[in-house]
């Protein structure tokens, strides 16, 4: 499971997700790794109800990551994938 504790020492750090739009919950359903141009990349599983329609699922994704971060305020952007399942988000206290 993903250890948000390693993630809270850092200033700013990237993280990649596969979203799961239209699901029942919003919930983390798991860490998988993945070999990217022979790297290992651990990418974050994460169902989210909305639909991916109108970037509500985006909105929904950040809004659900944030709320694992607290008390912790965060800042977080997609900086690649808003139109596709697999992102790339980045992810800096605020």
């Amino acid at each position: 499971m993903l250890d948000l504790n390693r993630f809270k020492k850092e200033k700013e750090f990237y993280l990649r997700v596969k979203v799961f739009p239209g699901s029942d919950r919003n919930e983390i359903r798991g860490l998988r790794n993945d070999n990217i141009d022979g790297n290992d990349v651990e990418t974050l599983l994460v169902s989210i109800k909305s639909l991916a329609d109108k970037n509500k699922a985006n909105e929904e994704l950040v809004k659900f990551l944030s709320s694992l971060f607290l008390p912790d305020k965060i800042i977080i952007k997609i900086i690649s994938g808003s139109t596709s399942r697999v992102k790339l988000l980045k992810i800096s206290k605020n």
